[in-house]
């Protein structure tokens, strides 16, 4: 499978996503499902950039090292993204943290699991291990499963508490360092990676 269809299907996966974190995540207040899916907008842009990025390359006999920079781009996208998180997370623990209804958030975050567990594993099968793009789509999409599973499990306990709705703005300050740590890593190794253009 080419690398294009790999990020395509990828692509398709996260759009899929994206609209039903965002409406479950304001329905039941939850901060972790509104991470998720502004994580999900970043990696979805980062992932269209990358297939014009292949394009380029693939146009210019694999010269081009537009998939270096699309890699670069969505690192700071996913710093954005964490920023972003952290901060209404910390206001939220300050004392505005609204009521989460748990039973979406397990619902929904528990099949956003599920969806990225199946586009990492299409994305493993990548011929290519040294190209940043697809490692950082590659990096990317293991995290989002790992934070919508992250995101379940305090949406089970919420529920089964019927409170500890605190636990929801944790988490997401949890997914957001975890997300910003690998951010730094696809940076540092764009930095790397920038002298043999």
């Amino acid at each position: 499978m080419t690398q294009t269809k790999r990020l395509s299907i990828v692509l398709g996966l996260n759009l899929s996503m994206i609209a039903g974190l965002i409406i479950f995540g304001l329905a039941s207040h939850s901060l972790g499902l509104l991470a998720a899916g502004g994580d999900y907008i970043a990696d979805s842009m980062a992932v269209a950039l990358g297939l014009l990025a292949i394009y380029i390359r693939d146009r210019s006999g694999g010269k081009s090292k537009a998939t270096t920079y699309v890699a670069g781009i969505n690192g700071a996208f996913l710093l954005i993204v964490t920023l972003i998180v952290a901060v209404e997370a910390v206001r939220r623990l300050a004392g505005h943290n609204p009521i989460v209804n748990g039973l979406p958030v397990l619902i929904v975050s528990s099949i956003a699991a599920v969806v990225m567990i199946i586009g990492a594993l299409i994305l493993q099968k990548a011929d290519d291990e040294t190209d940043l793009h697809m490692r950082s789509v590659l990096l990317d999409t293991i995290a989002d499963a790992v934070s919508a599973g992250a995101v379940a499990i305090a949406g089970g306990i919420i529920l089964l508490a019927n409170g500890a709705y605190w636990l929801d703005s944790v988490v997401a300050l949890v997914v957001g360092l975890a997300i910003a740590v690998q951010a730094v890593k696809l940076l540092r190794a764009v930095v790397q990676d920038w002298p043999k253009h």
